[in-house]
Protein backbone atom coordinates (compact mmCIF):
# COMPACT_ATOMS: atom_id res chain seq x y z
CA UNK A 1 0.00 0.00 0.00
CA UNK A 2 1.19 3.30 -0.66
CA UNK A 3 3.20 5.26 1.72
CA UNK A 4 0.89 8.32 1.05
CA UNK A 5 -2.03 6.70 2.43
CA UNK A 6 -4.94 8.84 4.56
CA UNK A 7 -3.54 8.65 8.74
CA UNK A 8 -6.41 8.32 11.00
CA UNK A 9 -5.95 7.92 15.09
CA UNK A 10 -9.21 5.31 14.76
CA UNK A 11 -10.94 4.01 11.70
CA UNK A 12 -14.09 1.58 12.74
CA UNK A 13 -15.79 -0.56 10.16
CA UNK A 14 -19.42 -0.37 10.37
CA UNK A 15 -21.94 2.43 11.11
CA UNK A 16 -24.28 0.29 13.07
CA UNK A 17 -25.30 0.71 16.34
CA UNK A 18 -22.22 -0.05 18.20
CA UNK A 19 -20.07 1.42 15.71
CA UNK A 20 -21.51 4.38 15.83
CA UNK A 21 -21.37 4.43 19.21
CA UNK A 22 -17.68 4.03 19.26
CA UNK A 23 -16.91 6.30 16.74
CA UNK A 24 -18.95 9.31 18.95
CA UNK A 25 -17.03 8.67 22.36
CA UNK A 26 -13.67 8.24 19.88
CA UNK A 27 -14.13 11.70 18.75
CA UNK A 28 -15.02 13.45 21.67
CA UNK A 29 -11.55 12.59 23.32
CA UNK A 30 -10.05 14.17 20.09
CA UNK A 31 -9.18 10.82 18.51
CA UNK A 32 -9.46 11.65 14.89
CA UNK A 33 -11.99 8.93 13.76
CA UNK A 34 -13.73 7.81 10.91
CA UNK A 35 -16.65 5.51 10.46
CA UNK A 36 -17.08 3.19 6.91
CA UNK A 37 -19.06 1.42 5.70
CA UNK A 38 -19.99 -0.62 2.97
CA UNK A 39 -23.85 0.23 2.63
CA UNK A 40 -25.29 3.48 1.58
CA UNK A 41 -27.17 3.98 4.62
CA UNK A 42 -25.96 4.26 8.22
CA UNK A 43 -28.02 2.34 11.02
CA UNK A 44 -30.07 0.32 8.81
CA UNK A 45 -31.12 -2.33 11.45
CA UNK A 46 -31.62 0.68 13.77
CA UNK A 47 -34.06 2.11 11.01
CA UNK A 48 -35.92 -1.24 10.44
CA UNK A 49 -36.26 -2.31 13.94
CA UNK A 50 -39.56 -2.74 16.18
CA UNK A 51 -41.83 -1.77 13.31
CA UNK A 52 -40.10 1.19 12.78
CA UNK A 53 -40.04 2.22 15.91
CA UNK A 54 -36.74 1.09 17.38
CA UNK A 55 -37.23 -0.85 20.56
CA UNK A 56 -33.80 1.64 21.18
CA UNK A 57 -32.83 -0.29 25.13
CA UNK A 58 -34.43 -3.04 27.71
CA UNK A 59 -34.46 -0.74 31.30
CA UNK A 60 -34.47 -4.60 32.80
CA UNK A 61 -31.21 -5.32 31.15
CA UNK A 62 -28.83 -8.00 32.98
CA UNK A 63 -26.28 -10.03 31.87
CA UNK A 64 -28.58 -12.94 32.81
CA UNK A 65 -30.20 -11.56 29.29
CA UNK A 66 -27.48 -12.25 26.81
CA UNK A 67 -25.69 -15.76 25.74
CA UNK A 68 -22.32 -16.33 25.40
CA UNK A 69 -19.64 -18.99 26.15
CA UNK A 70 -18.39 -16.62 28.92
CA UNK A 71 -21.53 -15.06 30.12
CA UNK A 72 -19.67 -12.48 32.92
CA UNK A 73 -17.47 -10.89 29.67
CA UNK A 74 -20.42 -8.47 29.18
CA UNK A 75 -21.06 -7.44 32.94
CA UNK A 76 -18.41 -4.69 32.83
CA UNK A 77 -19.80 -2.28 29.88
CA UNK A 78 -23.32 -3.15 30.75
CA UNK A 79 -22.72 -1.77 34.33
CA UNK A 80 -20.29 1.38 32.87
CA UNK A 81 -22.78 1.62 30.09
CA UNK A 82 -26.50 1.38 31.28
CA UNK A 83 -29.82 2.03 29.71
CA UNK A 84 -30.58 5.08 31.92
CA UNK A 85 -27.16 6.32 30.10
CA UNK A 86 -28.56 5.89 26.98
CA UNK A 87 -32.20 7.12 27.78
CA UNK A 88 -30.42 10.41 28.83
CA UNK A 89 -28.74 10.97 25.58
CA UNK A 90 -32.26 10.19 23.66
CA UNK A 91 -33.87 12.55 26.26
CA UNK A 92 -31.52 15.49 25.48
CA UNK A 93 -32.65 14.85 21.89
CA UNK A 94 -36.18 15.80 23.14
CA UNK A 95 -36.77 11.66 20.64
CA UNK A 96 -40.60 10.83 22.88
CA UNK A 97 -40.50 7.20 23.55
CA UNK A 98 -42.91 4.52 25.74
CA UNK A 99 -42.27 1.63 27.56
CA UNK A 100 -44.10 -1.04 26.27
CA UNK A 101 -44.12 -4.14 28.08
CA UNK A 102 -41.37 -6.33 29.92
CA UNK A 103 -39.24 -3.11 29.81
CA UNK A 104 -38.78 -2.20 26.27
CA UNK A 105 -38.43 1.19 25.29
CA UNK A 106 -39.49 2.65 21.77
CA UNK A 107 -39.74 5.64 20.06
CA UNK A 108 -42.83 6.99 19.78
CA UNK A 109 -42.26 8.31 16.17
CA UNK A 110 -40.29 6.99 13.43
CA UNK A 111 -36.77 4.99 14.56
CA UNK A 112 -35.17 7.74 12.03
CA UNK A 113 -34.89 9.84 15.07
CA UNK A 114 -32.45 7.66 16.69
CA UNK A 115 -30.04 7.37 13.44
CA UNK A 116 -30.41 11.05 13.23
CA UNK A 117 -29.44 11.27 17.07
CA UNK A 118 -26.03 9.49 16.45
CA UNK A 119 -24.95 11.35 13.35
CA UNK A 120 -25.68 14.05 15.00
CA UNK A 121 -23.43 13.49 18.13
CA UNK A 122 -21.04 12.10 15.26
CA UNK A 123 -20.91 15.60 13.41
CA UNK A 124 -20.81 17.39 16.90
CA UNK A 125 -17.83 15.37 17.96
CA UNK A 126 -15.73 16.02 14.96
CA UNK A 127 -16.41 12.17 13.53
CA UNK A 128 -16.10 11.66 9.80
CA UNK A 129 -18.41 9.33 8.06
CA UNK A 130 -17.89 7.72 4.12
CA UNK A 131 -20.71 5.73 2.96
CA UNK A 132 -20.72 3.05 0.35
CA UNK A 133 -16.73 2.60 0.90
CA UNK A 134 -15.65 -1.35 0.33
CA UNK A 135 -12.89 -2.49 2.49
CA UNK A 136 -10.45 -4.85 1.57
CA UNK A 137 -8.86 -7.18 4.47
CA UNK A 138 -6.89 -5.18 6.61
CA UNK A 139 -2.85 -5.53 7.34
CA UNK A 140 -0.53 -4.24 10.12
CA UNK A 141 2.60 -3.38 10.63
CA UNK A 142 5.04 -1.50 13.30
CA UNK A 143 1.83 -1.23 14.75
CA UNK A 144 -0.13 0.39 12.46
CA UNK A 145 -3.47 -1.04 10.45
CA UNK A 146 -3.71 -0.18 6.82
CA UNK A 147 -7.04 -1.08 4.47
CA UNK A 148 -7.41 -0.75 1.02
CA UNK A 149 -10.37 0.96 0.32
CA UNK A 150 -12.52 2.63 -2.78
CA UNK A 151 -11.62 5.56 -1.66
CA UNK A 152 -8.08 4.85 -1.43
CA UNK A 153 -5.47 3.61 0.84
CA UNK A 154 -6.16 4.41 4.54
CA UNK A 155 -3.94 4.09 7.50
CA UNK A 156 -5.23 4.35 11.75
CA UNK A 157 -3.53 3.56 14.91
CA UNK A 158 -6.71 1.73 16.14
CA UNK A 159 -8.98 -0.69 14.04
CA UNK A 160 -13.02 -1.17 15.71
CA UNK A 161 -14.96 -3.74 14.10
CA UNK A 162 -18.47 -3.36 13.98
CA UNK A 163 -19.57 -5.10 11.29
CA UNK A 164 -22.20 -7.30 12.51
CA UNK A 165 -23.08 -10.67 11.98
CA UNK A 166 -23.97 -12.69 9.17
CA UNK A 167 -28.15 -12.24 10.37
CA UNK A 168 -30.49 -10.28 6.84
CA UNK A 169 -28.31 -10.31 4.38
CA UNK A 170 -30.53 -8.63 1.94
CA UNK A 171 -29.60 -5.56 4.21
CA UNK A 172 -25.79 -6.33 3.39
CA UNK A 173 -24.70 -8.20 6.50
CA UNK A 174 -21.75 -10.62 5.94
CA UNK A 175 -18.99 -12.27 7.96
CA UNK A 176 -16.33 -10.06 7.28
CA UNK A 177 -15.99 -9.23 11.20
CA UNK A 178 -15.22 -13.21 11.44
CA UNK A 179 -12.76 -12.66 9.05
CA UNK A 180 -10.87 -10.10 9.97
CA UNK A 181 -10.64 -11.56 13.35
CA UNK A 182 -9.47 -15.13 11.58
CA UNK A 183 -6.81 -12.69 9.69
CA UNK A 184 -5.38 -11.94 13.09
CA UNK A 185 -5.26 -15.67 14.54
CA UNK A 186 -8.56 -14.84 16.64
CA UNK A 187 -10.72 -17.48 17.46
CA UNK A 188 -14.25 -17.29 16.59
CA UNK A 189 -17.03 -19.51 18.02
CA UNK A 190 -19.61 -21.26 16.00
CA UNK A 191 -22.16 -18.96 14.67
CA UNK A 192 -26.11 -19.38 13.74
CA UNK A 193 -29.02 -17.69 13.36
CA UNK A 194 -30.60 -16.09 16.71
CA UNK A 195 -34.20 -15.07 16.86
CA UNK A 196 -35.44 -16.74 14.27
CA UNK A 197 -38.39 -18.13 13.42
CA UNK A 198 -39.08 -21.98 13.47
CA UNK A 199 -40.01 -24.32 10.26
CA UNK A 200 -41.95 -27.63 11.13
CA UNK A 201 -41.87 -30.54 8.68
CA UNK A 202 -44.08 -30.55 5.52
CA UNK A 203 -46.83 -33.34 7.20
CA UNK A 204 -46.80 -31.19 10.01
CA UNK A 205 -47.34 -28.50 7.83
CA UNK A 206 -50.15 -29.66 6.34
CA UNK A 207 -51.44 -30.73 9.71
CA UNK A 208 -51.74 -27.27 11.38
CA UNK A 209 -52.18 -25.20 8.17
CA UNK A 210 -55.49 -24.23 8.83
CA UNK A 211 -53.88 -22.09 12.10
CA UNK A 212 -51.77 -19.81 9.95
CA UNK A 213 -51.94 -16.17 10.88
CA UNK A 214 -53.41 -17.13 14.39
CA UNK A 215 -51.69 -15.59 17.53
CA UNK A 216 -52.01 -16.25 21.00
CA UNK A 217 -50.13 -15.88 23.91
CA UNK A 218 -48.32 -18.95 25.62
CA UNK A 219 -45.48 -19.99 27.51
CA UNK A 220 -43.24 -21.67 25.24
CA UNK A 221 -40.16 -23.87 27.02
CA UNK A 222 -37.09 -25.69 26.34
CA UNK A 223 -34.71 -26.93 29.24
CA UNK A 224 -34.95 -24.88 31.99
CA UNK A 225 -35.42 -21.74 29.81
CA UNK A 226 -38.60 -20.47 29.27
CA UNK A 227 -40.93 -17.17 27.98
CA UNK A 228 -44.01 -15.68 28.79
CA UNK A 229 -45.01 -14.29 25.03
CA UNK A 230 -46.98 -14.34 21.84
CA UNK A 231 -46.80 -17.31 19.53
CA UNK A 232 -47.81 -17.03 16.26
CA UNK A 233 -48.66 -20.24 13.46
CA UNK A 234 -47.14 -19.26 10.19
CA UNK A 235 -47.46 -21.24 6.74
CA UNK A 236 -43.53 -22.26 7.12
CA UNK A 237 -44.16 -22.90 11.23
CA UNK A 238 -44.16 -21.24 13.74
CA UNK A 239 -42.90 -17.29 15.15
CA UNK A 240 -43.75 -15.13 17.36
CA UNK A 241 -41.68 -13.31 20.22
CA UNK A 242 -41.96 -16.30 22.61
CA UNK A 243 -40.55 -18.68 19.60
CA UNK A 244 -38.04 -15.65 18.50
CA UNK A 245 -36.42 -16.14 22.80
CA UNK A 246 -36.13 -19.73 22.95
CA UNK A 247 -35.00 -20.36 19.03
CA UNK A 248 -31.40 -19.02 20.75
CA UNK A 249 -31.52 -21.85 23.28
CA UNK A 250 -32.89 -24.59 20.83
CA UNK A 251 -30.71 -26.65 19.38
CA UNK A 252 -31.57 -28.97 15.74
CA UNK A 253 -33.02 -32.74 16.55
CA UNK A 254 -34.65 -31.34 19.90
CA UNK A 255 -37.80 -30.71 21.21
CA UNK A 256 -39.93 -27.69 22.42
CA UNK A 257 -42.98 -27.65 24.49
CA UNK A 258 -45.76 -24.77 24.52
CA UNK A 259 -48.36 -23.95 26.92
CA UNK A 260 -50.88 -22.68 25.12
CA UNK A 261 -53.29 -21.57 28.00
CA UNK A 262 -50.34 -20.66 30.51
CA UNK A 263 -51.85 -20.54 34.19
CA UNK A 264 -54.81 -22.28 33.36
CA UNK A 265 -55.40 -25.95 34.50
CA UNK A 266 -57.02 -26.83 31.08
CA UNK A 267 -57.85 -30.83 32.94
CA UNK A 268 -59.61 -28.83 35.18
CA UNK A 269 -61.27 -26.66 32.86
CA UNK A 270 -62.53 -29.53 30.55
CA UNK A 271 -64.05 -31.76 33.48
CA UNK A 272 -65.97 -28.40 34.55
CA UNK A 273 -67.10 -27.73 31.48
CA UNK A 274 -68.37 -31.35 31.44
CA UNK A 275 -70.27 -31.51 34.59
CA UNK A 276 -71.88 -27.91 33.57
CA UNK A 277 -72.44 -29.28 30.06
CA UNK A 278 -71.70 -33.02 28.99
CA UNK A 279 -73.40 -32.36 25.62
CA UNK A 280 -71.18 -29.86 24.20
CA UNK A 281 -68.35 -30.82 21.97
CA UNK A 282 -64.47 -30.69 23.19
CA UNK A 283 -63.81 -27.95 20.76
CA UNK A 284 -66.98 -25.92 21.91
CA UNK A 285 -65.23 -26.08 25.51
CA UNK A 286 -61.87 -25.08 24.33
CA UNK A 287 -63.18 -21.79 22.48
CA UNK A 288 -63.61 -20.49 25.95
CA UNK A 289 -59.77 -20.62 26.34
CA UNK A 290 -58.56 -21.05 23.06
CA UNK A 291 -58.62 -19.14 19.28
CA UNK A 292 -61.44 -21.41 17.55
CA UNK A 293 -59.13 -22.81 14.92
CA UNK A 294 -57.33 -24.04 17.48
CA UNK A 295 -59.81 -25.79 19.74
CA UNK A 296 -61.14 -27.39 16.54
CA UNK A 297 -58.14 -29.01 15.18
CA UNK A 298 -57.25 -29.83 19.03
CA UNK A 299 -60.68 -31.14 19.66
CA UNK A 300 -61.04 -32.86 15.99
CA UNK A 301 -57.41 -35.12 16.91
CA UNK A 302 -57.95 -35.82 20.20
CA UNK A 303 -61.74 -36.67 20.65
CA UNK A 304 -63.52 -36.73 16.98
CA UNK A 305 -67.25 -37.09 17.03
CA UNK A 306 -67.90 -37.05 20.55
CA UNK A 307 -69.50 -35.15 23.22
CA UNK A 308 -67.73 -34.20 26.58
CA UNK A 309 -69.92 -36.50 28.30
CA UNK A 310 -68.77 -39.45 26.22
CA UNK A 311 -65.07 -39.05 27.51
CA UNK A 312 -63.78 -40.06 30.67
CA UNK A 313 -60.77 -38.18 32.37
CA UNK A 314 -58.26 -41.31 31.01
CA UNK A 315 -59.40 -39.78 27.70
CA UNK A 316 -59.77 -36.21 28.90
CA UNK A 317 -56.38 -35.76 29.72
CA UNK A 318 -54.19 -36.05 26.70
CA UNK A 319 -56.56 -33.68 25.35
CA UNK A 320 -55.58 -31.20 28.07
CA UNK A 321 -52.45 -32.20 27.92
CA UNK A 322 -51.98 -30.90 24.26
CA UNK A 323 -53.09 -27.90 25.49
CA UNK A 324 -50.86 -27.03 28.32
CA UNK A 325 -47.99 -29.23 27.33
CA UNK A 326 -47.82 -29.47 23.39
CA UNK A 327 -44.90 -30.50 22.19
CA UNK A 328 -42.99 -30.31 18.55
CA UNK A 329 -39.95 -30.75 17.27
CA UNK A 330 -38.77 -28.33 14.85
CA UNK A 331 -37.31 -29.33 11.45
CA UNK A 332 -34.81 -26.05 11.24
CA UNK A 333 -35.49 -22.82 11.10
CA UNK A 334 -35.49 -19.97 8.75
CA UNK A 335 -31.88 -19.13 8.59
CA UNK A 336 -30.04 -15.93 8.55
CA UNK A 337 -32.64 -14.54 6.07
CA UNK A 338 -35.09 -13.18 8.83
CA UNK A 339 -32.83 -14.00 12.24
CA UNK A 340 -32.68 -10.66 14.19
CA UNK A 341 -29.56 -11.95 15.19
CA UNK A 342 -26.10 -14.18 14.75
CA UNK A 343 -25.61 -16.21 17.88
CA UNK A 344 -21.68 -16.98 18.56
CA UNK A 345 -18.81 -14.56 16.91
CA UNK A 346 -15.11 -13.65 18.04
CA UNK A 347 -14.14 -15.92 21.19
CA UNK A 348 -14.20 -13.62 24.18
CA UNK A 349 -11.53 -15.00 25.64
CA UNK A 350 -9.87 -13.29 22.76
CA UNK A 351 -10.87 -10.05 24.13
CA UNK A 352 -10.44 -7.46 27.22
CA UNK A 353 -13.98 -7.40 28.86
CA UNK A 354 -13.23 -3.56 30.04
CA UNK A 355 -11.86 -2.27 26.68
CA UNK A 356 -12.97 -4.98 23.93
CA UNK A 357 -9.76 -4.73 22.55
CA UNK A 358 -8.11 -7.78 21.06
CA UNK A 359 -5.66 -9.16 23.81
CA UNK A 360 -2.81 -10.28 21.27
CA UNK A 361 -3.48 -7.94 18.67
CA UNK A 362 -2.99 -4.17 20.37
CA UNK A 363 -5.33 -1.78 18.89
CA UNK A 364 -7.58 -4.40 17.14
CA UNK A 365 -11.33 -3.95 18.57
CA UNK A 366 -14.69 -5.91 18.19
CA UNK A 367 -18.07 -4.21 19.59
CA UNK A 368 -21.47 -5.16 19.14
CA UNK A 369 -22.61 -8.29 17.42
CA UNK A 370 -19.96 -9.39 16.06
CA UNK A 371 -18.82 -10.49 19.89
CA UNK A 372 -20.26 -13.85 20.89
CA UNK A 373 -22.58 -11.89 23.28
CA UNK A 374 -26.26 -12.18 21.83
CA UNK A 375 -29.03 -10.49 23.87
CA UNK A 376 -32.89 -11.44 23.98
CA UNK A 377 -35.19 -10.24 22.25
CA UNK A 378 -36.74 -6.82 23.38
CA UNK A 379 -33.73 -4.18 23.21
CA UNK A 380 -30.93 -6.13 24.86
CA UNK A 381 -28.90 -6.32 21.58
CA UNK A 382 -28.80 -2.18 21.11
CA UNK A 383 -28.10 -2.02 24.20
CA UNK A 384 -25.07 -4.72 24.05
CA UNK A 385 -24.12 -2.34 21.22
CA UNK A 386 -24.34 1.20 23.06
CA UNK A 387 -22.28 -0.26 25.78
CA UNK A 388 -20.09 -2.02 23.79
CA UNK A 389 -19.35 0.56 21.71
CA UNK A 390 -19.39 2.93 24.81
CA UNK A 391 -16.19 0.85 26.04
CA UNK A 392 -14.42 0.68 23.03
CA UNK A 393 -14.85 4.44 23.11
CA UNK A 394 -13.05 5.34 25.74
CA UNK A 395 -10.17 3.04 25.21
CA UNK A 396 -9.15 3.55 21.19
Amino acid sequence: MSARAEYWDVVILGAGAAGLMCAIEAARRGRRTLVLDHARAPGEKIRISGGGRCNFTNIETTPKSFLSANPRFCISALNRYTPHDFIALVRRHAIAFHEKTLGQLFCDGSARQIVDMLLRELRDAGGELRLATSVSLPDRDDGTFRLATSSGPIACAALVVATGGKSIPKMGATGFGYDVAARFGLKVTTTRPGLVPLTLDPPSLERLAPLSGIGLPARVSHGKTDFDEAVLFTHRGLSGPAILQISSYWREGEEIAVDLAPGIDVFAALKAARAENGRQAPASALTALLPRRLAQLLGDDHAPARNLADLPDKLLRPLAQAVNEWRFKPAGSEGYRTAEVTLGGVDTDELDQKAMQARRVPGLYFVGEVVDVTGWLGGYNFQWAWSSGWAAGQAV
